[in-house]
């Protein structure tokens, strides 16, 4: 099993100038702890489960992009980015850039989109369910298609693109990391089954049935189930102990889930850092 470390939060002691130093140093600490892999959430505004909404946050991409200059190893991706705030043939260009310059370390998460207050907040576009939905499988197959030798036009309902040339193309082989973001049994599970390396669903009772699904929607399309990395998330507080954490990753892994992306709901990330450092060599032998 892999662990990641998830930042969801960046008010950190010291202020916004503080910001980038401690980043520097929880990209660092969690590489050296063994972590395998960083993600940034792609929000604007903080979310109300993580804080107030006028809480710091910051733009993923940028963020990954500083990760990357001050980390050599971990992959990198937000979880996940929402359909609508980028056009895809930017959002495949600003994986692809990331994936350059962090020599093939680059993901793409991606996901219908759900926080509508951000985004009528900050002037984005947030269309009905329907409409985002056929917006995500649109810009899956234009990043899919610029992540090959395909270089021709792109139409869709939604998008058009007369060429979808991306030079330089991504290190990575034989395309960046993609996961999927969600659990709608309907279409999201189906995209995963269809495009993805990797689904996200929450580690709760109802993540077998979920999994149940995922693996229909594979026998489906001819896919095998087995290809696909059954990810979720989990968090730490102050409270939570290597006894607890240990736990915590066995329960999702006898789920089914092959991947753990952590959250540090902590005063001080560092010492969530070093928790999970604790458990990072344990864990991998699972």
């Amino acid at each position: 099993m892999d662990l990641g470390l998830h930042v969801a939060n960046f008010t950190w002691t010291g202020g916004a100038g503080e910001i980038g130093p401690t980043l520097a140093r929880v990209g660092r600490e969690a590489e050296s702890a063994g972590i395998a892999r960083i993600t940034v959430m792609d929000h604007l505004w903080q979310i109300p489960n993580v804080g107030p909404v006028e809480n710091e946050m910051l733009e993923a991409y940028t963020a990954l992009g500083f990760l990357a200059a001050n980390t050599s190893k971990v992959l990198l991706h937000t979880l996940v980015t929402g359909v609508v705030y980028r056009e895809p043939g930017l959002l495949a260009k600003a994986v692809t850039t990331l994936d350059v310059l962090s020599g093939g370390r680059a993901g793409l998460g991606i996901g219908a989109a759900w926080n509508e207050d951000e985004s009528r907040g900050l002037g984005l576009p947030f269309p009905p369910t329907a409409e985002r939905f056929e917006r995500l499988e649109e810009a899956i197959r234009i990043c899919l298609q610029m992540w090959n030798d395909d270089d021709g036009p792109f139409e869709g309902i939604h998008y058009r693109l007369g060429r979808t040339l991306n030079s330089p193309q991504s290190l990575s082989r034989p395309r960046p990391y993609l996961m999927i973001g969600g659990g709608g049994e309907r279409k999201t599970l189906r995209l995963v089954a269809q495009y993805a390396d990797a689904c996200n669903l929450f580690g709760g009772p109802e993540a077998p049935h979920k999994l149940e699904v995922l693996r229909s929607h594979c026998d489906t399309v001819g896919r095998d189930f087995d290809d696909i990395e059954k990810t979720t998330l989990l968090r730490v507080t102050p409270e939570t102990t290597r006894d607890d954490l240990l736990r915590d990753l066995r329960a999702v892994r006898d789920l089914g889930f092959t991947v753990g992306y952590v959250m540090c709901f902590h005063p001080d990330i560092l010492a969530g850092i070093e928790l999970l450092g604790s458990v990072t060599d344990e864990v991998a032998q699972w």
